[in-house]
């Protein structure tokens, strides 16, 4: 579990790891009207989500996720959390698998078992069976063979980062879990139901890519929000330890309409994290400068050729001075 217990925040840093449980803060997610995919600018969509007020809507605790609610008896099967690029989605899941790692919450589950779609792309080739996927990822899991007979959690992190068809129409129905196929037909057996139907799946996206999944197949949709107003000061208290600085933080980001919005989510967006890649190519990539200095040799063909010309670079040279 130490692979959710360590986490980075922010541009990640070699050796700069967190312990999950010093900084994490409950970000407010609710349930989401399942319908047509929201396909504005994930920047806009930060902003109405910082103006709705957090007390019309139920919140959804993170331990809760599949917990029954109001007017269900049974749990859902099928959740998709959804939330723009940052928000919190990715540290949701590894919050919830180390709470029951730990015995913290959700003890009915016997197996919690995180993919992300990053992963599985790579096995986009490659035939197992359900059982030996979960062999391939899980050494823990080795000699199972009977999952029915368990409380299994499937988590997949990251539907906006799948390069699998997920072809939910064209792919056969797979019921047997011992049965080798197609990384991509076991998934959407798995998600539709048709294999291992006791199991539980939490599926988390952005929004643009919500619509890979038939609605049909989905349970639940809730939407991650980010931070409300007094989860930003808890947050910031549990982040910096000094009191006074904590305060001057949090009093400087209330002067700052961009600050306030921008400190909705626990992550900076994607633009401000990708922008300064393209510095680092003209700093570390020496390729240019060497392919440049042959640039110098047309340039003594200009000043030896025309010879009268440094006349006339000398000459105007008293004028400007």
């Amino acid at each position: 579990m130490q692979k959710f217990r360590r986490v980075f925040e922010g541009i990640a840093k070699a050796g700069q790891s967190t312990d999950l449980n010093d900084f994490y803060t409950e970000l407010f997610i609710t349930e989401r009207v399942s319908g047509e995919v929201n396909k504005e600018h994930e920047v806009r969509l930060i902003e109405t989500a910082s103006r709705k007020p957090a007390k019309e809507e139920t919140p959804i605790k993170c331990e809760d996720i599949f917990k029954p609610l109001h007017g269900q008896d049974q749990p859902s099967r099928t959740i998709m959390t959804t939330g723009v690029a940052g928000i919190g989605k990715t540290i949701l899941t590894h919050k919830f698998t180390l709470d029951w790692a730990e015995g913290k919450a959700n003890q009915d589950i016997d197996f919690t078992l995180p993919f992300t779609f990053r992963e599985l792309n790579l096995l986009k080739e490659k035939e197992f069976s359900l059982v030996e996927l979960l062999h391939h990822f899980f050494i823990q899991t080795k000699g199972i063979r009977r999952y029915n007979r368990f409380q299994v959690v499937f988590i997949l992190d990251g539907l906006d980062e799948c390069r699998l068809p997920l072809d939910f129409q064209n792919n056969p129905i797979w019921t047997d879990v011992t049965k080798s196929t197609s990384v991509d037909v076991l998934l959407t057996n798995l998600i539709r139901g048709d294999l291992l139907p006791s199991a539980r799946i939490w599926i988390t996206t952005r929004p643009a890519a919500a619509n890979q999944i038939p609605s049909e197949c989905v349970c639940m949709v809730t939407e991650v929000r980010g931070f409300t107003d007094p989860q930003k000061e808890e947050y910031f208290r549990k982040r910096f330890r000094e009191e006074i600085l904590a305060i001057t933080i949090i009093s400087h980001i209330k002067t700052s309409r961009s600050l306030h919005i921008m400190y909705h989510q626990p992550l900076p967006p994607p633009p401000q994290t990708t922008s300064p890649s393209p510095s680092p190519p003209q700093t570390t990539s020496p390729s240019p400068s060497p392919h440049r200095p042959p640039a110098p040799p047309p340039s003594p063909p200009q000043t030896t050729s025309p010879s009268p010309s440094p006349p006339q670079t000398t000459s105007p040279s008293p004028s400007p001075r």
